[in-house]
């Protein structure tokens, strides 16, 4: 009762100020877990049912949602506007951004889970929230139960979408650690949140012009036999857009979201310079290790982290919207 309260209290306050000064609500209504409990009480299992029909179809869904939160979130905030589609007014959204046009995907599974929450409860659950329930739900399934947590909703939708923007917080997989570290930083992550979440790199497929130039064409550690097979599936010029095949992430348990990721930077059989990375520091090599070796490490911490990056600059209370269509702004 006090927290239907205060929040009275503050609609109230912000109403009779938001003509004259606005009113930030996010202070005031942080995000909370079973926020739609009364809204929608079915959302989460909605979104689960399609995440699991999704992930049984192609297990590369659950980590195009993992891969979709951290492009969202770290541009604008987690509010849903990488899913924005071009207008006339707004030719150039973040999706036609070079890192995520042409690879980032799941923009339909999006839709679909879209449309069945709109039939069970019209108006209500925001697109923002869906892309943090879905990855949520990717990384139980892809890890079999052993990643399982909550994740707090109430986040609202924006509605402004650059492709310029994307290139300023998304580095490349050419990024070397500082680079890395500062990106995470400015985001108010820390070097061990960027550790615990490269680890999504044990699952998906990743285009072959994201490596082939700076790991197979130039000297690097890559392991020598993990070269020569990619040599085989990659072509040299491999370009996006253009020639340029997909490669399993992790060939060791491609579908399964695990730690197998840190061994595999401790063998360097990891495709990106950005994985390499993570052994040119002694800080950032010793987490490699305590992830690589203690079972329940990483898991425990991944959970922890995939929460905390979902938080970032969220919109709350009366800032954004609920779209209707998460493709699409609303206009009133």
């Amino acid at each position: 009762m006090a927290s239907v309260a205060a929040k009275l209290h503050v609609f109230v306050a912000c109403a009779l100020l938001l003509l004259a000064v606005g009113c930030q609500a996010s202070p005031f209504w942080p995000l909370e877990m079973g926020y739609y409990h009364d809204k929608c009480p079915q959302a989460e299992a909605i979104v689960k049912g399609v995440m699991e029909k999704a992930i049984f179809q192609n297990p590369g869904n659950g980590a195009a949602m993992i891969r979709m939160l951290f492009h969202d979130c770290f541009v604008e905030g987690c509010d849903a506007s990488v899913l924005l589609d071009p207008t006339p007014f707004s030719p150039t959204p973040e999706k036609l951004s070079p890192p995520n046009d042409p690879t980032l995907r799941g923009f339909e599974l999006i839709d679909a889970i879209k449309d069945a929450l709109e039939a069970a409860c019209p108006g209500v659950v925001s697109c923002a929230d869906i892309v943090a329930f879905a990855a949520r739900d990717a990384s139980s399934i892809l890890s079999r139960g052993k990643v399982n947590f909550e994740m707090p909703s109430g986040r609202r939708d924006g509605t402004f979408s650059n492709a310029s923007e994307p290139l300023k917080f998304l580095v490349p997989p050419t990024s070397n650690l500082s680079d890395l570290v500062a990106s995470f930083v400015i985001k108010g992550l820390n070097t061990e949140d960027l550790v615990i979440l490269s680890g999504a790199h044990t699952i998906g497929r990743s285009h072959c012009s994201s490596f082939v130039s700076d790991r197979l064409n130039t000297p690097s550690d890559i392991n020598g036999g993990l070269a020569a097979f990619l040599r085989g599936q990659c072509p040299a010029d491999a370009t996006p857009g253009g020639n340029d095949p997909t490669v399993m992430q992790d060939v060791v348990t491609p579908n399964k979201l695990d730690r197998q990721y840190y061994k595999n930077v401790l063998s360097h059989t990891v495709l990106f310079t950005s994985d390499a990375a993570l052994m040119t520091s002694a800080e950032t090599a010793s987490m490699v290790v305590e992830n690589a070796k203690i079972p329940g490490w990483w898991e425990d911490r991944f959970e922890k982290a995939m929460v905390k990056m979902a938080g970032i600059e969220v919109k709350t209370g009366y800032q954004g919207q609920i779209r209707k269509n998460c493709r699409a702004i609303n206009h009133y």
